[in-house]
């Protein structure tokens, strides 16, 4: 099975860097994956997290795509509890009126931290429903009529002849009935549960491929598949660039400890209790690590299982020159 490959990027900010850097080296790894054949380049989005400059896909999508000329930009995804549907829906007709038939929405359910979900949320009612702000936002994307969606007549502007891809990203049977009904695409996220999950994650695709029904934005369905991905030359240096992952995923003080990504010394320097040794043995569950050939034999067996068509690799190594080189690779090995 032919699998495509992708890249969901966090811009984020090493040590020994600044935002500025981090998000011109977002760009540059754009364009290095473009030039690599990858097919897809999506941004996270991340509220008060120190070390990530990615707190607006959008934003950084549409500089993404005036410096780059084929590969697809998306949003990995965008936190959709937060926002108006009417609102998300024009930011990307936006985005696809000037850049049509390369642009993704990515739709994620995630609130963040508590402290993020209440200043994203200052003085709002009760929030929306998720299934029915993503049959909203297909709707106002297709400019469509139907009895589920609320606001018949009110159209997001501009009003443009194409329509960005939608995917939704989750673990759940749930999202993926959704997914299936509107006719969209479904991203697994392995990267937040890891084998633990991946069960659950199969049943959820099967049941995606067997209720999808065709739509404007797909005509058959397409699965993809999110891993945290730490690759080198060798095993060793793969091992070797992982303790900085080992360390960030932790998450102590809501991942605002560290003011920038830790390097592989300040992994190495740190104090680890034992609870978070053992954080840290089960974190390795939701990563994929080791050298290229280890690397894509595990994918390959993920990607069989679920009966992914993409692969969208998360790079959180160290620096923008090992990010450049696991890509580098891994284009080689698979494309």
């Amino acid at each position: 099975m032919l699998v495509k490959l992708g890249i969901l990027d966090y811009a984020q900010i090493d040590e020994g860097s600044n935002a500025k850097d981090a998000l011109e080296q977002t760009v540059e790894l754009a364009q290095f994956a473009e030039k690599l054949g990858y097919s897809r380049f999506w941004m996270a989005e991340h509220h008060n997290v120190p070390a990530f400059a990615s707190s607006s896909p959008e934003m950084i999508m549409m500089q993404l795509a005036n410096a780059t000329k084929r590969i697809r930009l998306g949003s990995g995804g965008v936190m959709l509890p937060h926002y108006s549907p009417l609102k998300v829906a024009e930011n990307f007709r936006l985005l696809e009126a000037f850049h049509p038939n390369r642009i993704d929405l990515g739709i994620g359910n995630t609130v963040g931290t508590a402290l993020v979900n209440r200043a994203m949320n200052e003085h709002k009612g009760e929030k929306l429903d998720y299934g029915s702000s993503i049959t909203d936002i297909a709707a106002y994307l297709t400019d469509g009529v139907s009895e589920e969606h609320r606001f018949d007549g009110l159209s997001a502007n501009p009003v443009i002849p194409t329509v960005p891809e939608i995917w939704l990203l989750s673990m759940s049977i749930r999202t993926a009935k959704i997914a299936a009904k509107l006719g969209v695409g479904y991203t697994y996220g392995y990267f937040l549960g890891g084998m633990d999950r991946f069960d659950i994650g199969v049943k959820a695709v099967e049941t995606y491929r067997r209720e999808f029904t065709a739509s404007r934005f797909m005509q058959e369905p397409k699965v993809s598949l999110a891993s945290f991905v730490i690759t080198a030359e060798t095993e060793g240096l793969a091992n070797e660039y992982r303790e900085a992952l080992d360390l960030w995923l932790l998450g102590n003080d809501q991942f605002s400890q560290f003011k920038k990504f830790p390097s592989v010394e300040t992994a190495r320097n740190y104090n680890y209790s034992a609870e978070e040794r053992e954080s840290i043995q089960a974190n390795r569950e939701r990563m994929i690590t080791g050298s290229v050939m280890q690397v894509t034999e595990l994918l390959n067996s993920l990607t069989d299982r679920l009966q992914a068509d993409e692969v969208l690799i998360v790079p959180l190594l160290p620096h923008i020159t090992l990010r450049k080189k696991a890509i580098e690779l891994l284009a080689e090995a698979y494309l």
